[in-house]
């Protein structure tokens, strides 16, 4: 039966049978479901919750009125006969209302309407209007018609990049220079993360290293830390210097977050943000060993960034809130779009509104395109790989033009190079092709 249901609807489900046990219950019943639904609710459902006043504390104590006790203690307490008669309710209303698969919201429903039981009565006392309650959520769930598969998550990853071309940026050139040293005079020719941490740690006089020093991390504990590591077994590749795995790893990521981020190159604080991100290597080891908070130290190395506020860094930020608020963990080149739009300040912002497309109108195509989905609260963002070749495409573009920054018509055009992309299919159906866009873009120019 759970092979349909979402997992915030079976978290529900997981979270009754928690609730019986808590409270030594003979049976799992619907006013368990119900206290479980307060429990996990998020967005509508909560803020239905909320305008009654109904919270776990006080519903809590409703419940336990109505549960019987049972002298044994176990943790596998059946399902009583009204909690299976719900589930069955459950089913059918996703059928109903056109879903493959059971949401929070099908489960919401059939319990307010269960009349077998006593949570109606538990609901009256707080003056929950479950007509009201119905009709909101029949609407919701007539609206999301489940694609959980994004349309660009089958694509090709993108092809991963050399990394010389980061040793050229001015940002990186002097610490690659000093990790190569520290490698020559530990006899290794495989840069790991910890050279490469260790070199950004020397530029004392930096921002970075400046606020990494305020967290208890200098040259000095860096160095007497590795010391205490144990040493690493060569490995060559003819005359090539070449990365550990992990400092692979650390460096990919950093090239993606700059991506992310708006920047053209790839600098020291991006590098630190990944290392702290992906959590592997001797550097992380070491920062790990001395008690540093990682999600604090990631949070003040960003706010310099984030105050720069470039147009690619607010466009990202948009994209996975256009995301969130469809109920989708994946952004795709639809998201961008919608992205783009709504920072309402760029060239290619003014290009799109001079073609007459607005927020409302696209908002509605990628919906009708993409679907609802889950409602990811807790889940990191990721992109599709059509999304990701897009980004590297752009910033491919800001690089060989010498910006510094990402610009958001960098990301545009990148987009109409991707023709069978969902962001182009947008616009299509919204009545721009990419010829329009590409003349906008040139008029600005000249």
């Amino acid at each position: 039966m759970f092979e349909r249901f979402t997992e915030k609807a079976v978290n529900v489900v997981i979270e009754s049978q928690r609730l019986a046990r808590e409270m030594g219950s003979s049976e799992v019943v619907p006013e368990e479901l119900l206290l479980a639904l307060v429990n996990e609710a998020k967005g509508i459902s909560s803020k239905l919750f909320r305008m009654y006043g109904v919270d776990s504390e006080n519903i809590k104590n409703e419940v336990e009125k109505y549960i019987i006790q049972s002298s044994k203690v176990s943790d596998n307490i059946p399902f009583s006969h009204s909690y299976k008669e719900i589930l069955k309710h459950t089913l059918d209303l996703a059928s109903k209302s056109g879903n493959n698969n059971i949401l929070f919201e099908h489960i919401f429903l059939s319990v307010i309407t269960d009349k077998n039981s006593n949570v109606q009565a538990i609901l009256d006392k707080f003056g929950f209007d479950i007509f009201n309650a119905r009709d909101i959520l029949t609407k919701l769930v007539q609206k999301k018609i489940k694609r959980l598969e994004h349309p660009e998550d089958d694509e090709t990853e993108v092809q991963k990049k050399p990394f010389e071309s980061l040793y050229e940026g001015e940002a990186l050139s002097g610490v690659f220079d000093r990790a190569v040293s520290k490698l020559s005079a530990k006899g290794y020719e495989i840069l790991g993360t910890e050279q490469i941490v260790a070199s950004i740690l020397e530029d004392t006089d930096s921002d970075l290293v400046k606020t990494i020093n305020k967290y208890g991390l200098d040259t000095a504990i860096f160095d007497k830390k590795l010391e205490e590591q144990q040493s690493r077994q060569s490995e060559y590749e003819g005359k090539k210097i070449i990365f550990t795995p992990n400092a692979f790893l650390m460096m990919n990521s950093a090239l993606q977050t700059a991506k992310e981020l708006g920047s053209s190159s790839v600098t020291p604080e991006h590098i630190i943000l990944s290392l702290l991100k992906t959590k592997k290597g001797i550097a992380y080891d070491i920062i790990k060993s001395i008690g540093i908070n990682s999600e604090k130290l990631s949070e003040e190395i960003l706010k310099p960034i984030e105050k720069q506020m470039s147009e690619t860094l607010t466009i990202m930020k948009l994209a996975k809130e256009e995301a969130r608020r469809i109920g989708r963990n994946v952004v795709g080149t639809e998201m961008f779009l919608l992205g783009i739009i709504a920072e309402g300040t760029s060239e290619a912002f003014e290009v799109l509104n001079d073609l007459e497309i607005t927020m409302k109108d696209a908002r509605l195509v990628v919906e009708n395109l993409v679907g609802y989905g889950n409602e990811y609260f807790d889940k990191e963002i990721i992109f599709t790989n059509r999304a990701k070749r897009v980004l590297e495409r752009a910033w491919l573009s800001a690089k060989e033009s010498n910006k510094q920054k990402i610009e958001a018509v960098d990301l545009l055009l990148a987009i109409l190079d991707e023709p069978t992309s969902l962001a182009m299919k947008a616009l299509d159906q919204l009545g721009v092709d990419a010829v329009e866009i590409k003349h906008g873009i040139s008029k600005d120019k000249n």
